[in-house]
């Protein structure tokens, strides 16, 4: 992983040396390149490498071949590489939804069982005829109140963040410029 500079414009360039072009993709996919998957390992390595990168620079992916694979084109491994992470981004994008149906579902519940709450604990500070036994029963259900509310409340304010930033990510890496460069192995 670098960062280069040429004619003003910055570059974060991802670097992949390969044995063989088909290393980088799923073996299993039985589809021509452009619509195969990449290998977990390719996309594992893809995206960490990303994540360590400045989030403002533009990225590329380099892939280093062996010299007689060299003539693959380029503009095929491009479309596979930016099909591979839009399809990751609108999975993420999925998740955020599903995320979300959950939040509203897990407020609505929350919801409810923090009004049964209140509507207990008023109950329990009339019926109850020891004061202190009664405001004891009347605060606990409260608490179980919000307690019923914690969860929503936590997806809806913080687990949405890390799959947000992962989507952001495949949109960054869709967009990257990939290049083939050819290397002599020995």
């Amino acid at each position: 992983m670098t960062i280069e500079q040429s004619g003003g414009a910055r570059r974060a360039v991802i670097e992949l040396k390969v044995e063989h072009i088909g290393a980088l993709f799923d073996a299993f996919d039985p589809f021509p390149i452009p619509s195969r998957d990449l290998s977990q390992a390719a996309e594992d390595f893809i995206v960490g490498s990303a994540r360590e990168l400045p989030r403002g620079e533009a990225l590329c992916i380099r892939i280093h071949p062996p010299t007689h694979e060299t003539a693959h084109d380029g503009a095929v491994l491009r479309e596979a590489f930016a099909n591979h992470f839009r399809y990751r981004a609108r999975r993420m994008g999925g998740d955020m939804q599903e995320l979300f149906a959950f939040g509203r579902l897990s407020l609505a519940i929350g919801l409810a069982v923090l009004t049964l709450c209140v509507v207990a604990a008023r109950s329990a500070l009339a019926l109850i005829g020891d004061p202190n036994l009664a405001r004891v029963v009347s605060e606990g259900l409260l608490i179980l109140g919000w307690v019923a509310n914690w969860r929503p409340i936590e997806l809806f304010l913080y687990d949405w963040w890390p799959i947000m930033r992962r989507r952001r990510l495949y949109m960054r890496l869709a967009a990257a410029s990939v290049e083939l460069v050819g290397e002599c192995r020995e």
